[in-house]
């Protein structure tokens, strides 16, 4: 959920609309943090939790540089008419009400919606025609695809990541309860995962001229806030195709909708008791939060919409169960902060990254 769509949510529910507090990473019910320093980003052998900020340098990795080759973007549309998956897709034109029965959800009342979602791919100029390459999927595309390009072709030329392909995906509309991005991005399932197999990789290969992996070790989801939240929800429900997670201002609230009664919590039960009662899954995740991030008390009233405290209960499930993760706080930054984001994006995604060796290769 973007900043905007929470605070019209909240204005639609006649709450009053507020600005987030700055949280200190001191608070209570915070994770232990190491501070760094001004510029500073923590190391990419870490699995911590670390404060950044407030002072923010772009990374040198956005800029271009000379000698660098530049990989090619393409982007396409998928009609929903044309697939079998979240066809047709939903709307609503009010927002839900309290559920009588169960306080933890809405009733909403939707309707169905025919989408176009576009599709950006950026290729690398590293790609070796007819080899099955590594891959990202971005949630909220088309446009990270020309976006991320430059850090890319840095990172990839620099030899601190895989030439990987990167796939960003248009969501198919409205945002949270009752919309279409929210049923794709938010239900806590493997839904969404399997309609990027089925509907969009096999256009991707096609369109683009490219071989996609199959090894899920291969394969790395990302996104903001509920982007975020579903990066992870891929990886945990699809495990045998995803195994890299990285996440901003990560939607780990209880937002799923319709109500499902195997997971009561929406994605808030990531940290309350999927992470710390499951087996641990061989998943890598990156982590963030800001400092102004989310918190939307919402009609439900259900303690289960801070951003901050979502994220630190994530940073405090992964290390007791020993996930590879790392987690960033961010000061002076709000959701999705794009001043934040460009400086730790590039150290992001190599962490993430990290270890990834192709199948058959030495």
């Amino acid at each position: 959920m973007s900043r905007l769509a929470a605070l019209l949510l909240l204005a639609a529910a006649g709450l009053a609309v507020a600005q987030p507090p700055t949280r200190s990473p001191d608070d209570k019910g915070a994770p232990p943090f190491k501070t760094l320093g001004k510029g500073e980003l923590p190391p990419l052998d870490a699995y911590d939790n670390f404060v950044i900020g407030p002072d923010y340098v772009t990374a040198p990795e956005r800029k271009k540089a000379d000698g660098v080759p530049e990989g090619k973007v393409q982007q396409f549309v998928i009609d929903s008419k044309e697939t079998k998956l979240f066809n047709p897709g939903i709307a609503r034109k009010v927002f839900g009400k309290v559920d009588p029965t169960n306080p933890k959800t809405l009733v909403v009342e939707t309707h169905p919606i025919d989408y176009k979602r576009a599709v950006g791919v950026y290729v690398p100029a590293q790609y070796q025609p007819g080899t099955a390459a590594p891959f990202m999927v971005v949630h909220d595309g088309p446009g990270h695809a020309n976006g991320y390009k430059t850090i890319l072709d840095n990172l990839i030329h620099q030899k601190r990541i895989p030439p990987i392909i990167l796939i960003s995906i248009a969501n198919g509309g409205g945002d949270a309860q009752g919309h279409e991005r929210g049923k794709e991005y938010d239900n806590m399932n493997g839904d969404y995962a399997t309609y990027i197999e089925d509907e969009v990789l096999p256009r991707v290969e096609k369109t683009c001229g490219v071989k996609l992996t199959k090894d899920p070790d291969g394969r790395a989801a990302m996104g903001c806030s509920s982007g975020g939240s579903c990066a992870l929800i891929m990886a945990w429900f699809r495990t045998d195709l995803y195994r890299r997670a990285l996440t901003t201002s990560g939607t780990f609230v209880n937002q799923a909708w319709p109500f499902d009664p195997k997971y009561p919590d929406g994605a808030w039960g990531f940290h309350e008791t999927l992470i710390p009662k499951e087996p641990k899954k061989p998943i890598r995740l990156f982590i963030q939060v800001g400092d102004r991030d989310l918190l939307n008390p919402n009609v439900m009233r259900d303690n289960m919409h801070d951003w901050v405290a979502a994220n630190h209960r994530m940073a405090t499930a992964l290390k007791a169960k020993g996930y590879e993760y790392q987690y960033l706080f961010c000061r002076g930054s709000g959701h999705c902060d794009g001043k934040a984001q460009g400086r730790f994006l590039p150290h992001a995604i190599e962490w993430t990254w990290r270890g990834y060796a192709a199948k058959g290769a030495q």
